[in-house]
C-alpha cells in the first residue's frame, strides 16, 4: 500500500507541491501553474476545496474509491485521507485549490459554523457536480481571496479572507441545492429504499441484538455518509433523518405497549435500549405520558 503524506500546514501543502506559500494559514493554489507531480494519498488535516477542470481518473476519498469528472468539487476536512495510489507517472494537476487551516477561524464566527457545512464528511459519489456558471461564481470567491493574498497582513486581511471562504461555503450549499434537485428521482428511490429499511430493522429483532437503529446505521446500507442522507431527507421531506427513525420507532412502540401480553421492560428490549427505565424516559419525552400511562389510558 502507498505511504499515506501527513499534511499538517499550509506549508506543508504548499512545498509539496512546489508553490509560493503567500499566507501562513491559507493558500490559493492555480493548479495548471504546478510543476507535473506523481500522484499519492494525503491526510490532510486542514480543510481543503480542490475544483478539478479535468477528469482525475480513480481517486481514493476517505474509504471510498470514485472516478472524478471535469467540473467535480472535492471537499476535505482534518483528518480526511484523500489522493490517488502512485502509479510510477508524474502527472500535471488542472483546476484550482483553497485550502485553509483550522486557525485561520479562530475566534471568527464562521469557526462555530463550519460544522454546518455538511458536505465536509460527504461520500466519494456525493462530490459536487458544477455548471459553467456554477464554475464561475466559485471561482470569483476564490479570485477575491487570491487578490487579498497579493497585499501584505493588515488589520482587515483575517475579517476579508474569512467573509470571503464563507460567502464561498454559502454559495456550495446553494449548488448542492440544485444536485439535490435534479436527482429527484434518484432521491425518491433512496427515501423508499430508506423506509423500507427502517421498516424492516424494527419489525425484526435486530434491534434486540444490536441495539436502536441509528442514522448511521442506515446510511452505511445504503451506502451513504451519514451527513448526505440527513441532509437529503431533511430537503425532501423536511425531518431529519433522527426525528423520521424516532417517529417510526413511537409507531411501533406505541403497538407494542397495547399489546397487554408483552410487559414494559420486554418491549424496551425488543426495540435496542439498555434499561427499560430509558425507553420510559424516551416515551414520555415523545407522548407526555409514560408506558404504563398509555397503556391504561387506552
Amino acid at each position: 500500500m502507498n505511504e499515506i503524506t501527513k499534511l499538517d500546514t499550509v506549508q506543508h501543502y504548499c512545498d509539496l507541491f512546489g508553490i509560493e506559500a503567500l499566507h501562513p494559514l491559507i493558500s490559493i493554489v492555480d493548479c495548471d501553474k504546478m510543476p507535473p507531480i506523481r500522484h499519492g494519498r494525503r491526510l490532510y488535516n486542514l480543510y481543503a476545496i480542490l475544483l478539478k477542470d479535468t477528469d482525475c481518473g480513480t481517486m481514493s476519498y476517505g474509504r471510498s474509491i470514485y472516478d472524478y469528472e471535469k467540473g467535480t468539487v472535492l471537499f476535505a476536512a482534518p483528518g480526511q485521507v484523500m489522493g490517488a495510489d502512485d502509479d510510477g507517472k508524474l502527472h500535471q494537476p488542472a483546476g484550482w485549490a483553497l485550502v485553509f487551516h483550522p486557525e485561520l477561524l479562530r475566534g471568527t464566527p464562521l469557526a462555530s459554523m463550519m460544522k454546518d457545512y455538511t458536505y465536509f464528511s460527504y461520500n466519494a459519489n456525493e462530490a459536487l457536480h458544477l455548471s459553467e456558471h456554477e464554475r464561475r461564481t466559485i471561482m470569483e470567491c476564490m479570485e477575491k481571496i487570491q487578490i487579498e493574498l497579493q497585499y501584505p497582513i493588515d488589520k482587515h486581511s483575517k475579517s476579508l479572507i474569512v467573509d470571503n471562504i464563507k460567502l464561498l461555503l454559502d454559495y456550495c450549499i446553494r449548488f448542492y441545492d440544485r444536485q439535490f434537485i435534479t436527482r429527484e428521482n434518484a432521491n425518491k428511490d433512496i427515501l423508499i429504499r430508506f423506509e423500507n429499511l427502517v421498516d424492516d430493522y424494527l419489525a425484526s429483532n435486530i434491534s434486540a441484538e444490536k441495539g436502536m437503529l441509528s442514522v448511521q446505521y442506515c446510511a452505511d446500507k445504503l451506502c451513504l455518509s451519514a451527513s448526505y442522507l440527513g441532509d437529503l431527507l431533511k430537503k425532501e421531506t423536511g425531518v431529519s433523518a433522527l426525528k423520521h427513525i424516532q417517529q417510526k420507532m413511537l409507531d411501533v412502540a406505541k403497538e407494542r405497549v397495547f399489546d397487554t401480553s408483552r410487559s414494559i421492560s420486554e418491549i424496551a428490549y425488543e426495540l435496542g435500549f439498555q434499561y427499560p427505565q430509558h425507553f420510559s424516559r424516551w416515551f414520555k419525552k415523545m407522548t407526555g405520558c409514560t408506558p404504563n400511562e398509555y397503556r391504561t389510558a387506552n
